[in-house]
């Protein structure tokens, strides 16, 4: 019975254990693949910490699959790589040199991605990276085994130039981390700007302290800078940029884009700079970022939409901030990793099997199998969390470029490039923050200086007011040119002073005239009516005056030529002069207009900074009137004309003490050349002095026409306007003399005229016999003289001599009578002895002249008979 027992014990035994086993060994009978990986959990880039858990989610995933991998399971062995090389090496030391073997290795990092895959060739390793971008590891002969899903860093670089291109930036610069990676990287950037036709001006590179850099960036006057460094690097060059104010709206900083979005607010010891200094830094920067989420709602290889693996990684995350967290921008690529090697293992089963190999045969030795393994990766396609998966030749990773700017502290997208087609499509028009992107360099603004419009207006209500008084003038003097005051100050000559006054006036319109008010091919004729309306107003009023004075001076300061003076004046010749002067204005500026004519030319000025934090410089500009030659045309000019005005001061003063009525203003006229002749000398230099300053040259020069034809035309004709009032002389002779009715006045006036002519050629002809007599006294006492020296008895019959006469045989024409007198007869018993002649300058004044008032009668009679 015993014996039954223990048989029956061990029967169920058995079967039990059969039973066990049977339904243990689909489990137990399933082969592991190792996959050895780095995440860097700390360090540059801390992209191990979302990174992990979403590789961690695609493995389960993968292992519940029935059809991908049957009778395996992956399994991921991962160290924290900080993504140091270093580190990184001893790490994979461990990897390669501790059980069990690994099929696959998973670096992060760029530069522990370097070091594996480079030595990953020597035990015939696949190395699949999740978040390396370093352009060097496109190298197929130096990395032979080398994929990832994280497309290289050289992707950003065909996107950058499109936007260069775009915003018309011609010059950058560029500040980069001294590693392998943003070296390859700028290295690709240079060739690629260079073929585009931008210019790297700035390059610098740092190994742990940016200071020195970013001094120099400011200090050769960055604008568009291009910044390549992990995140930790990052807060270090922005808290020097805060310092430097390396930043605002005449800055535009580039960088990668797969920091975390807080990046700048993570507290770092190592930086001195606030969470709010950080933030007014950053703010407006734009980065390029590989499309790492697809923006499609799709189901991939996974079964799983974009938007649910972000919801399952949140939730593996355990509520952590996304933005806190390193590497979740980039846990899609890594979930997208397990799956591409997952797929490509699966690709590998068959092959494997019909050459007598297994996936669990690999050793560090087996090429053949690692052959499957590239073969089955290289053709990798698939659709993933983070977009199409494909790999290019060189094993990375083909996508889109996502173009983000921080706007306010956050990131908004702003655009998208398809390196594929060369596509670069923006989200509505182009949203950058503020007013649009700065320039490369100082934008310089064109600025014209045009005249104030406040003191043209001003200035022309007096030009306008003194034409008017010129109008009042010219036609004051026409009206009474019968009156004889009038007639004796040379009417037409003042006509032609009040003419060239208003002419003068009327320049000061075109001279206030610019781009302002009239187009750049209309400038040259506002030039010629400048010049013209200046130059023959100039010469006709100064040159009317000028000819008054000069005749002024040539009939009454020639003491020579006695005959010239009992000329009568010839007003052609007046005019004749007057018409010489501007002859030689109209000459001498046809000439010029025809040898070298007046353009316009613009004046630059030194660039200016305006208010406000605003990347321009204003460039000013100033029009002129100008030909090739003009200081010499203005050398002749002046010249002749400062000849002109230092003649009439010289005229105006001879002539001061000279009374004439045929010119009765003459004294006038001297006052009125004096203040012409100071302001033009005074204005001509200072107007070309000031001739870059448009408000002061128009103010000087036309300021100084308006007080010299104001004083001219005051001068000159307000006291005639006075005496004609204050004394009733309105009207000419003629008129009086019809009002009147009477013919007496007229024939005393014309009788009185007659005397006072011929009272003024006696007077002459008595002074020439006032000579002959002082003549005739100065021979006696020589004779006297003489006979002094004889005998006493010759003195004393010489008293009893009688008295001296003179005989009109010694000296006919001396004594000669003046016209209209008879001559004496010899037996006239009262001869005219010599006493009487002696004494006959008593009868006039000592200067010659004799007037009505002090004639005495008796000598009236005389002059008169």
């Amino acid at each position: 019975m015993s014996r039954l027992f223990s048989l029956t014990l061990v029967t169920l035994s058995i079967l039990l254990l059969l039973l066990l086993s049977c339904c243990c060994v689909p489990a137990l009978g399933k082969k592991k693949l190792y996959i050895g990986a780095l995440f860097p959990m700390s360090g540059g880039w801390p992209g191990g910490q979302a990174c992990l858990p979403a590789a961690q989610m695609a493995l389960r995933l993968v292992n519940e699959r029935a059809d991908i991998l049957p009778g395996y399971e992956l399994e991921l062995i991962h160290y924290d790589s900080r993504c140091d090389p270093g580190e990184a090496t001893k790490l994979l030391y461990d990897l390669l040199y501790t059980e069990p073997i690994k099929i696959v290795l998973m670096p992060g990092c760029s530069s522990v991605s370097t070091l594996v895959a480079e030595a990953a060739r020597m035990w015939n390793l696949i190395v699949l990276s999740y978040g390396s971008s370093s352009p060097a590891l496109s190298n197929r002969q130096r990395f032979p085994t080398f994929f990832r899903t994280h497309p290289s860093a050289t992707l950003h670089n065909p996107t950058r130039v499109q936007l260069f291109q775009k915003w018309k930036w011609t010059k950058i610069a560029t500040i980069q981390q001294t590693t392998e990676v943003f070296t390859s990287t700028l290295d690709d950037l240079e060739e690629r700007v260079k073929e585009a036709g931008i210019e790297i001006s700035v390059r610098q590179s740092f190994l742990t302290d940016p200071a020195v850099a970013v001094k120099n960036l400011k200090r050769q006057d960055a604008r568009i800078i291009v910044g390549l460094f992990y995140e930790t690097e990052a807060r270090k060059v922005f808290c020097e940029v805060y310092k430097e104010r390396l930043f605002g709206k005449k800055y535009v900083w580039f960088l990668i884009g797969w920091y975390a979005d807080n990046w700048f607010k993570i507290k770092d010891p190592s930086i001195n700079c606030t969470v709010e200094q950080m933030t007014e830094a950053v703010e407006g920067h734009v980065t390029t970022e590989i499309v790492m989420l697809n923006p499609e709602t799709v189901r991939g290889a996974s079964n799983l939409t974009s938007q649910e693996f972000l919801t399952k990684l949140m939730s593996k995350l355990g509520g952590k901030n996304p933005e806190e967290t390193g590497g979740f921008q980039e846990a899609p690529l890594a979930y997208d990793a397990v799956w591409a090697l997952a797929l490509a293992l699966n690709k590998t089963v068959g092959p494997l099997r019909a050459k007598g190999y297994r996936l669990e045969d690999f050793n560090y030795n087996n090429r053949d199998i690692t052959a499957e393994i590239y073969k089955a990766m290289n053709t990798s396609s698939f659709e993933g969390v983070s977009g199409h998966v494909v790999f290019d030749a060189q094993g990375s990773r083909m996508a889109w470029t996502l173009i983000e700017q921080l706007q306010g502290g956050s990131y908004k997208k702003i655009g998208y490039y398809d390196s594929t087609k060369g596509n670069l499509s923006w989200y509505g028009n182009d949203q950058w923050i503020g007013s649009g992107p700065p320039a490369d360099q100082t934008m310089v603004i064109e600025e014209f200086r045009y005249l104030s419009q406040k003191l043209f207006v001003t200035v022309s209500v007096f030009a306008g007011l003194g034409i008017l008084l010129g109008i009042i003038c010219l036609t004051f003097n026409i009206y009474n040119s019968n009156v004889r005051y009038i007639q004796n100050s040379q009417p037409y000559l003042n006509n032609m002073t009040a003419l060239g006054c208003m002419m003068a006036l009327a320049a000061i319109f075109p001279l206030g005239i610019d781009g302002l008010h009239v187009h750049r091919r209309q400038f040259p004729v506002v030039c010629q009516f400048r010049l013209w309306l200046l130059g023959l107003g100039f010469s006709l009023a100064y040159g009317s005056m000028f000819t008054k004075i000069w005749w002024v001076h040539t009939v009454f300061t020639k003491k020579d030529e006695k005959k010239d003076r009992r000329k009568h004046l010839k007003p052609w010749k007046l005019y004749a002069t007057v018409g010489v002067l501007l002859s030689i204005d109209i000459l001498s500026l046809l000439i010029w207009q025809i040898v070298d004519p007046l353009h316009i030319t613009v004046e630059k000025f030194t660039k200016e900074a305006p208010k406000g934090d605003l990347d321009v410089l204003i460039q000013p500009l100033l029009e002129h009137c100008s030909s090739i030659k003009m200081n010499t045309w203005l050398g002749v000019v002046y010249g002749y004309k400062g000849l002109l005005l230092l003649l009439g001061i010289f005229l105006a003063y001879e002539t001061k003490s000279i009374s004439t009525e045929k010119i009765n203003d003459h004294r006038a006229v001297g006052m009125a050349i004096y203040n012409v002749a100071v302001l033009c000398m005074i204005t001509a230099p200072v107007t070309m002095i000031l001739s870059s300053q448009q408000d002061a040259s128009f103010a000087f020069a036309s300021l100084a026409i308006v007080f010299s034809v104001y004083i001219t035309l005051v001068v000159l004709f307000v006291p005639k306007m006075r005496r004609l009032i204050t004394r009733g002389e309105w009207q000419s002779d003629a008129q009086e003399a019809m009002k009147t009715g009477s013919s007496t006045n007229n024939n005393d006036e014309e009788k009185s005229r007659q005397l006072e002519r011929e009272n003024k050629e006696l007077e002459k002809i008595i002074q020439e016999k006032e000579e002959r007599v002082s003549e005739l006294r100065n021979q006696l006492c020589e004779r006297q003289a003489t006979q002094s020296r004889r005998r006493p008895s010759t003195i004393t019959n010489q008293h009893h001599s009688p008295p001296l006469t003179i005989h009109h045989s010694d000296h006919p024409r001396a004594l000669a009578p003046p016209p209209g007198y008879s001559v004496p007869l010899a037996s006239d018993p009262h001869p005219v002895p010599l006493s009487t002649f002696a004494n006959s300058s008593s009868l006039y004044q000592s200067d010659g002249k004799i007037s009505r008032n002090n004639c005495h009668a008796n000598r009236l009679q005389l002059l008169y008979k």
